[in-house]
């Protein structure tokens, strides 16, 4: 599947004919991954490697272009029980024209915003500025979902949602590595500055853009920090309310178990005292209910309970 753009009046607007300036291939085909090795002259590793989710960010100069490979942050479904994912993203840059190639079908910019497009380098530049945005948003909602799941530890004994946890920090490991490697990257960008020919403008987005790569590590950091911290405590909450259980169940059974010992000693089969009274039943009555009264008492003075 290919989908094609190019710049009007400095807008990026798709456009279904070549020659054309962006090129986007989504999970090609054998036929296509043999058109852009033989004819457009891709590295076959790279290529590949553009297709493989752990794939690390990388800077390679060929004769006739420029290839790297970026990370971003996978769409979320609820079918992933809050395991978040990272896929990589290849981009070959010409001298007129950039080639993008992806595993699956994910918006890579948004074609309404009100931005100048110049040239391809800068739509490169866009498209990894674009996938540091995206993780700034993802690592929003799973801080929201963190949240959300210590409330319902603090209240709960399960340990579904000290797992969903767990699950929220392996995602975090995932993105601190990815957005690392995206860091790699653009300082490798910033030292080729000169010989990819990049202009004022095109360097300006590059160094915003790893600004804004830098906020977003050391936002994932802290957020990786605080739940890894927590996850002892909250271990510890389900284990503390696991045993305030089992301790209300014990009194419950202490409890039972005072009045039916003095009904069991008042039903053997053996003469025993008041059996022909006519107040016999409700005066054992009164005497287990006593017994639960004195029980109770017992206990709060104890501070047992």
């Amino acid at each position: 599947m290919q989908r094609r753009y190019n710049i009007v009046d400095s807008k990026l607007v798709e456009v279904e004919c070549d020659p054309c300036l962006v090129t986007i291939y989504i999970a090609p085909d054998d036929q296509e991954k043999k058109y852009l090795v033989e004819t457009l002259k891709l590295d076959e590793h790279t290529l590949n490697s553009a297709l493989d989710p752990d794939e690390l960010s990388r800077l390679e100069f060929e004769p006739e272009h420029v290839a790297l490979i970026y990370k971003r942050p996978k769409s979320y479904t609820g079918e992933e029980q809050f395991l978040f994912k990272v896929g990589s993203i290849g981009a070959f840059l010409f001298r007129d024209r950039l080639l993008v190639v992806m595993a699956e079908d994910v918006p890579l910019f948004n074609t309404t915003t009100p931005l100048r497009f110049k040239s391809p380098a800068y739509v490169l530049l866009r498209l990894i500025y674009r996938a540091i945005y995206h993780f700034l948003e993802h690592l929003k909602v799973i801080a929201s979902i963190s949240d959300e799941l210590q409330d319902k530890i603090n209240r709960s004994m399960e340990n579904r949602h000290l797992l969903n946890l767990f699950t929220l920090e392996k995602s975090l490991v995932y993105y601190l590595n990815s957005i690392n490697s995206n860091g790699v990257l653009l300082d490798k960008l910033k030292n080729s500055a000169t010989k990819l020919g990049l202009s004022v403008d095109e360097t300006e987005l590059l160094d915003d853009t790893q600004i804004e790569n830098n906020q977003c590590y050391k936002q994932a950091e802290i957020y990786s920090n605080i739940v890894a911290s927590l996850m002892d405590a909250r271990a510890s909450i389900v284990g503390n309310n696991l045993n305030v259980l089992m301790k209300t169940l014990n009194i419950i059974t202490i409890a039972i178990m005072v009045p039916t010992f003095v009904v069991s000693a008042f039903s053997m089969n053996v003469a025993i005292p008041m059996q022909k009274h006519p107040w016999a039943f409700w005066m054992i009555m009164g005497m287990a209910i006593l017994s639960v009264i004195c029980f109770v008492i017992f206990w709060r003075r104890k501070k047992w309970w």
